[in-house]
């Protein structure tokens, strides 16, 4: 079962930042950049942030307000809330989920495309993934060597997060152009034939 990551993920960062508001905490998580991996939009924050109390696993510490600026809560993590957060980490970092892929539809209805488009498809998405990789790997070795400055280094675990990203990346760089090579032998041939007339692929 997959955990919520949102749930962990604000729930980890006002135990960390205690006692916090709900600005900081998104901000945090934008310097770990939790926003291409998780949902860290103001609203959800926020939203996890009213059901983390309402569950009591967060309490609010104090409100201030300045001027006519709207309120800002503090909130601190109560007993219940550790515990929730160590059930929810060791799930977290034990869990083996399949991923999803949203190519996975594309792969599906290749055979209702054009061979040819198909073909100048997987050669575009090729080369995409090889500079993806790229700029992903390079980014992860720039946080890595730092910048000497504590205050402006990024977490190494963005890092290691950005190289967990590429080594995906590679694999489906693998199959992009092992399909490409399949398709371009005819050793994977859905367009033509009695297998693709039977199937109501045929493009004629």
């Amino acid at each position: 079962m997959a955990v919520p990551s949102t749930r962990l993920l604000v729930l980890a960062l006002v135990r960390i930042l205690q006692p916090v508001h709900g600005y900081d905490v998104r901000r945090e998580l934008l310097s770990w950049r939790a926003d291409e991996w998780a949902n860290v939009a103001q609203g959800s924050v926020y939203s996890a942030l009213k059901t983390l109390q309402r569950d009591e696993l967060i309490s609010v510490e104090d409100v201030a307000q300045d001027g006519a600026r709207p309120e800002k809560t503090r909130y601190r993590m109560t007993e219940q809330g550790e515990k929730e957060f160590r059930i929810l980490l060791h799930d977290a970092v034990r869990s083996v989920e399949q991923p999803k892929f949203p190519y996975a539809p594309a792969i599906a209805l290749m055979p209702f495309e054009p061979r040819d488009d198909v073909i100048a498809a997987l050669r575009g998405r090729i080369a995409k993934l090889a500079v993806d990789i790229d700029d992903l790997s390079r980014e992860a070795d720039r946080i890595l060597q730092g910048s000497g400055d504590p205050v402006l280094d990024e977490p190494y675990h963005v890092a290691d997060s950005l190289r967990f990203h590429a080594l995906h990346l590679e694999a489906d760089l693998t199959w992009s152009r092992q399909t490409l090579a399949r398709i371009e032998s005819n050793e994977l041939d859905v367009w033509s034939g009695k297998w693709a007339d039977a199937k109501g692929f045929s493009q004629d």
